[in-house]
């Protein structure tokens, strides 16, 4: 690894300019205003796959349906590198699009202008911006450690890269481009770095995460006070009911009880628990 190594260190302050420049796109999935930031993104990790010598670069235009209508996309980033067929593949995991900044009086700096500081917690200094470590920094690091293999000659194995631009908004249309393209995709393995460690001297694997599921809840109740006297237990509180709703969601145990829950939950078996 030391040709790798050493091409990084030469290259250390390009890289890091390289991306600070990323950085100030304000790819915010989020805001339809942001709609042409976030497609110039797209294009600049593009074009870094392909200066950092992959092959095959796709900026793949994607879809989902939303209310029974098909709505266009944020284009997924797509780039391999076979050196040998019989070798492993390795896919390559991440999203250049971000959250958006809100609210602003929380940053001690402009959140689309990067600043390296050091602080107690990265006391060797630390880049400062949206999009810094959620997941431009992470997936353009993979990029750039694929790069350093690449122009030294000592890739161990073949990569592909998929990186997707709507991460930040519930990847709507992530699931249809996988299923459309699941012979582009195929690999043996799937490295994504858009997880956390335990500490910054820890290094951590994360194998699994829950997932998310969202929904709003309205309880209606009394458009007034009503005396406790009269009314008191003939018209329940709607904090009472909604507080009720929310403690048999979970039981004594901590098992949620949603019917059908876990229905689609694979069971580990004793080989998968094995150190």
């Amino acid at each position: 690894m030391k040709p790798a190594q050493d091409f990084i260190a030469q290259n250390k302050q390009r890289f890091l300019d390289e991306l600070l420049e990323l950085l100030r796109i304000p790819s915010i999935s989020a805001d339809p205003k942001y709609k042409d930031d976030v497609l110039r993104t797209a294009q600049v990790v593009a074009q870094s796959l392909r200066d950092a010598g992959a092959d095959n670069v796709e900026v793949c235009p994607t879809s989902h349906k939303k209310d029974g209508k098909a709505k266009d996309g944020y284009p997924v980033i797509y780039g391999e590198k076979i050196i040998d067929k019989k070798l492993p593949t390795v896919l390559v995991y991440g999203h250049y699009d971000v959250q958006p900044p809100d609210p602003l009086d929380l940053w001690t700096s402009p959140p689309f202008e990067p600043v390296i500081k050091k602080t107690k917690v990265h006391p060797q200094g630390a880049i400062f911006a949206r999009g810094s470590c959620d997941d431009k920094g992470q997936a353009y690091m993979h990029i750039k450690a694929f790069e350093a293999m690449v122009k030294t000659n000592t890739l161990p194995c073949n990569v592909k890269f998929c990186i997707e631009g709507e991460e930040e908004v519930g990847s709507p249309s992530f699931r249809p481009f996988v299923e459309k393209n699941k012979k582009k995709l195929a690999c043996d393995v799937v490295l994504c770095a858009d997880t956390s460690i335990i500490a910054n001297d820890v290094p951590s694997i994360t194998t699994g995460v829950r997932g998310l599921a969202y929904l709003q809840v309205e309880v209606t109740g009394p458009n007034r006070d009503l005396h406790s006297g009269v009314y008191g237990g003939g018209v329940a509180n709607p904090i009472n009911v909604l507080a009720g709703m929310i403690d048999k969601l979970i039981d004594k145990n901590g098992k949620i009880t949603i019917p059908g829950f876990y229905d689609d939950v694979l069971n580990e078996s004793k080989k998968d628990r094995k150190p």
